[in-house]
């Protein structure tokens, strides 16, 4: 199968392909600088885009069967600042469409658009158990997550196949908080956030990219999907954990007021509750490879 990935050099990005050309598939790297563009020494091709201008090369799309979208600013890179959130908003949004257009035109479209989402769609929900059938919030990524989705329209309009994968927390050494997180949690620095009782919903990488996918080969399923792990945990939980797995204390929690010193506004998003369920998922039929914390830490590291 031809298949086009954007974000393809971020964590999950490069994880899929790597799958993907292992298992023999012919992968397609969006990337925005054209220098980059051409044959790769992966054996990968990359083809030129700019989502903020609304750009891509429709001649590179041609014969691609799917397309992973994945591209977006990071939500933790940098402080929120009332620019940094905007470059967060249209970078989702604005690469959402672009891509949707230019597959809505082409003569002979993919058969499916995956395009991520996350579970900041839902807002804080303490520890009420959300599956996708829940409401989404209204808070600044919730907003987001919905304009997210609600771009990829023209793509469902021309008949493909939509997916919004929406991922929790990715736990990895390799990248995103995980490679923040661990070394701390391996000098014995590691602690709870807050008062711990917040829900984070995690997934291992390896089943983040099964999810992905399951969800590309599976015609009989569109619309959204939570990607998270079927028992979410406290923050507290996943600090013992990591103290459990590593054989390192975790003596040190970090208190709020702190974490508002130094985040910011991104501070609610770290001490905020996400208590989600993959309930399509698993009964879609999808099987996790790492369903609770301690393996899915023991996978990370």
């Amino acid at each position: 199968m031809r298949i086009a990935v954007t974000g393809s050099t971020g964590l999950i990005g490069s994880t899929l392909v790597r799958s993907l050309l292992a298992d023999g598939h012919e992968v397609v790297r969006l990337v925005r600088h054209r220098s980059r563009t051409g044959p790769r020494p992966d054996g990968t091709t990359a083809i030129g885009w700019n989502p903020l201008l609304g750009q891509v090369d429709r001649a590179g799309l041609a014969g691609v069967e799917a397309v992973v979208h994945l591209a977006g600013a990071g939500v933790g890179d940098r402080r929120w600042t009332d620019a940094y959130k905007r470059e967060i908003r249209e970078s989702r949004v604005l690469g959402t469409e672009t891509l949707a257009v230019a597959m809505a035109e082409l003569d002979k479209p993919p058969r499916v658009f995956v395009s991520a989402s996350a579970v900041g769609y839902y807002g804080q929900t303490g520890d009420r158990v959300i599956d996708e059938d829940s409401p989404a919030g209204d808070d600044f990524l919730a907003e987001v997550c919905v304009e997210w989705e609600a771009s990829a329209r023209p793509a469902e309009r021309a008949g493909i196949r939509v997916v919004h994968p929406r991922t929790g927390l990715v736990l990895s050494a390799a990248g995103g908080a995980g490679d923040r997180l661990f070394p701390l949690f391996r000098l014995g620095l590691g602690g709870r956030l807050g008062d711990g009782r917040q829900y984070w919903s995690f997934i291992s990488l390896a089943d983040e990219v099964a999810a992905l996918r399951f969800l590309i080969d599976r015609d009989d399923l569109s619309g959204a999907f939570n990607l998270s792990a079927p028992e979410p945990v406290t923050n507290a939980e996943l600090t013992a954990a990591l103290g459990r797995v590593l054989k390192r204390p975790t003596p040190f929690p970090v208190p709020e007021a702190a974490l508002k010193t130094v985040l910011g506004e991104l501070a609610v998003e770290v001490t905020g509750s996400h208590r989600v369920v993959p309930r399509r998922l698993l009964e879609a039929g999808f099987r996790f490879e790492h369903p609770d914390v301690d393996s899915a830490v023991r996978a990370a590291l």
